[in-house]
């Protein structure tokens, strides 16, 4: 199991993890600001997770919320073991090939997703009451409002919510990966669990900023719904 974990870890994976942090928080606290229905705040712990491997990807979603906690927004450090998870299982769906090809990175994030809203849910209700800071929580509080309880409103939301979102970061994260040359992510421990560069790389690098365009759209659509119905 040690030699699993160091195998994650070089240089150029030390290197990135603070890159990968510094994208979570700042992205996750434009989203905050703005109220959007959606996180986006672990594309970069996607990113390390499929270049080096779910440790250092777990490791790298839980520093971006212990940080973000300690330095910005308290909110953001009970979230860790999620942010933690979902660092976890993207690696390991890049290590069973699911991140090379488009349709292969939508089920990752749909998997992803399923695994942060189970982790997600009990911090939520216990934690929050349900309702945080998130523009997500505009959701649980018209489900309470409609007679759910806490605990269904905060799950359905999660359910409703995290596939859109995890999606979408898998999504970017994958675009971000087949834009940058070989010669730039070949040194880190699990390249070879993307394909870079080549024709086919650039169709698919379309299809995934088009799949991420449809995402948002949707999200945004169906806040509209939520909230104006």
């Amino acid at each position: 199991m040690l030699d699993k974990i160091k195998s994650n870890f070089n240089t150029q994976t030390w290197v990135l993890i603070p890159i990968a942090i510094a994208i979570n928080i700042a992205v996750g606290q434009i989203v905050l600001v703005l109220k959007l229905p959606v996180y986006l705040d672990s594309i970069g712990t996607v990113m390390v997770a499929v270049l080096c491997g779910p440790w250092a990807g777990a490791l790298t979603g839980a520093l971006s919320n212990i940080i973000w906690g300690i330095a910005i927004d308290p909110g953001a450090f009970p979230w860790w073991p999620v942010a933690a998870m979902i660092g976890y299982m993207a690696g390991r769906m890049a290590q069973w090939s699911f991140f090379k090809s488009w349709w292969k990175v939508v089920a990752t994030g749909f998997v992803v997703a399923l695994t942060a809203a189970i982790v997600s849910t009990p911090i939520g209700v216990y934690l929050f009451g349900g309702i945080t800071a998130s523009g997500s929580s505009f959701i649980t509080a018209y489900l309470m409002q409609t007679g759910s309880d806490m605990i269904s409103a905060v799950f359905s939301t999660n359910f409703l919510v995290e596939p859109v979102d995890k999606i979408t970061t898998a999504m970017i994260a994958f675009a971000i990966i087949l834009g940058l040359p070989k010669r730039t992510i070949g040194g880190y421990p699990k390249a070879d669990q993307v394909d870079t560069e080549g024709g086919a790389s650039n169709t698919q690098l379309y299809i995934a900023i088009g799949v991420v365009v449809v995402l948002v759209l949707f999200a945004a659509f169906a806040l509209r719904n939520i909230l104006g119905g």
